[in-house]
């Protein structure tokens, strides 16, 4: 009569998958991120093809003053140019990363981009920190030194 209540707590996984299954969500959410930044990383298209209307002359109306110089045009396309590639680089990055963290490869470098990710608030700060907690666990450490 005063058996103890069976437990009805299911039973838990090792530790080394839970870890695993992390990382595969981390990889996964990295793809994520990497998306939005990408999206992201267009916005400045908008800038470019305002450079481009400067310098084909679609800015030009009689009565209106001066048009713009073309330096102004190429400066838009150069500095719109620029940020483009600078976003989809980062966004290249973290697709990087979550692969390497999906394969359990390149520790140093799943840390370096974890800690890159902190920059694109608020989804890559999130996600950054999430990952620099979970990489820096030596369970997680021994699953990257066995690949």
């Amino acid at each position: 009569m005063n058996d103890p209540l069976p437990s009805a707590a299911a039973p838990s996984a090792p530790p080394a998958s839970k870890d695993a299954a992390n990382l595969d969500l981390i990889g996964i959410f990295y793809y994520v991120v990497a998306a939005i930044a990408a999206l992201f990383a267009l916005f400045p298209l908008i800038h470019v093809g305002m450079g481009i209307a400067m310098l084909s002359g679609a800015f030009d109306q009689p009565g209106h003053g001066t048009p713009p110089p073309a330096a102004v045009g190429w400066l838009f396309i150069v500095m719109g140019s620029g940020f483009i590639l600078c976003g989809l680089a980062f966004a290249a990055v973290l697709v990087a990363g979550g692969r390497r963290i999906r394969q359990r490869r390149s520790h140093t470098f799943c840390i370096v981009v974890a800690g890159l990710s902190c920059m694109f608030m608020p989804f890559g700060t999130v996600l950054g920190v999430l990952a620099l907690v979970l990489l820096v666990k030596p369970e997680v450490k021994a699953l990257f030194a066995a690949n």
